[in-house]
């Protein structure tokens, strides 16, 4: 125990002194003693207090939880190899295998495909977008659903368009930082989730401040505004229909709250089908 505990202690120390804090979006303000982060950095990073990482270091904290040192592996940017050796060393054994999200049932993507004027998309507990029908990309761009706009989380609090966009942006992304920590306490162990958490904890301030009231809210329907660069400002309802295969999938269907909306929604789905039309 003792040696494992110094090796802790080491492997942490050497971790943080390698990683500089405008690699983890931090600003290098005044001069440090040592190179790297602060331990208060990293506990603020990894969503854990200064004192309970202070103690983790020095192997004081009995056998910490999986999902708190994925955090940790995630704030220090530790590889995968890095990240079960600090399993190892602080828990004793590997880190819990990832979840691997079913994969989409045939007939929930065909329901996806058969509402051809409700954008509409299925996600995964992580806010990963599984898929989405062409009235999705539509509303949304063909980029929808794939690389930086391929979470839902990520776009509210990390694409600057999409502030500008979702004109009831506070209210929408406060819900869904509630609705984060419901899917955490559902999937401790996850450690992509816990990378997600903590990294938009890192760029966002409002993120980070939602996260800290602890607030919870596990959204399932509601109203929003949202302005188009051709269409103009449409609003929408928005529904979240859980899958009931065991999957933890959800349905996020848009609906048109009015006919404007409507009309503006249905010119966009046409022009796009056209477009693909045209394109083959």
């Amino acid at each position: 125990m003792t040696a494992r505990r110094d090796e802790l202690a080491a492997f942490l120390r050497a971790a943080r002194e390698r990683v500089r804090p405008e690699d983890v979006g931090l600003p290098a303000l005044g001069r440090r003693r040592t190179p790297g982060l602060r331990r208060q950095e990293v506990a603020e990073l990894a969503a854990v207090s200064i004192d309970w990482y202070v103690r983790l270091e020095q192997g004081r904290v009995g056998t910490p939880g999986s999902a708190v040192l994925d955090g940790i592996a995630a704030a220090l940017l530790l590889s995968p190899a890095e990240r079960v050796h600090l399993h190892l060393i602080a828990r004793g054994e590997a880190p819990p295998q990832p979840h691997v999200p079913a994969p989409l049932s045939g007939s929930l993507r065909a329901l996806l495909n058969g509402m051809p004027l409700l954008p509409a998309y299925v996600m995964d507990f992580r806010f990963d977008i599984l898929a989405c029908n062409a009235a999705a990309s539509a509303l949304f761009g063909p980029e929808f659903g794939h690389g930086r706009l391929s979470n839902t989380a990520r776009m509210l609090f990390l694409e600057p368009e999409a502030r500008e966009t979702n004109l009831d942006w506070a209210a929408f992304s406060r819900e869904m930082v509630g609705n984060l920590r419901v899917n955490q306490a559902r999937h401790p162990d996850d450690p992509h989730l816990a990378e997600l958490i903590a990294e938009l904890r890192a760029a966002s301030a409002e993120f980070a401040a939602w996260w800290d009231d602890q607030h919870v809210h596990e959204r399932s329907r509601g109203t929003k505004r949202f302005r188009h660069a051709t269409a103009g400002t449409l609003t929408v309802a928005y529904d979240m229909l859980a899958a009931l295969d065991g999957s933890d999938q959800r349905l996020f269907v848009l609906t048109l709250a009015d006919e404007p909306s409507e009309r503006a929604l249905r010119t966009l789905v046409t022009a796009h089908a056209t477009a693909l039309a045209n394109a083959v």
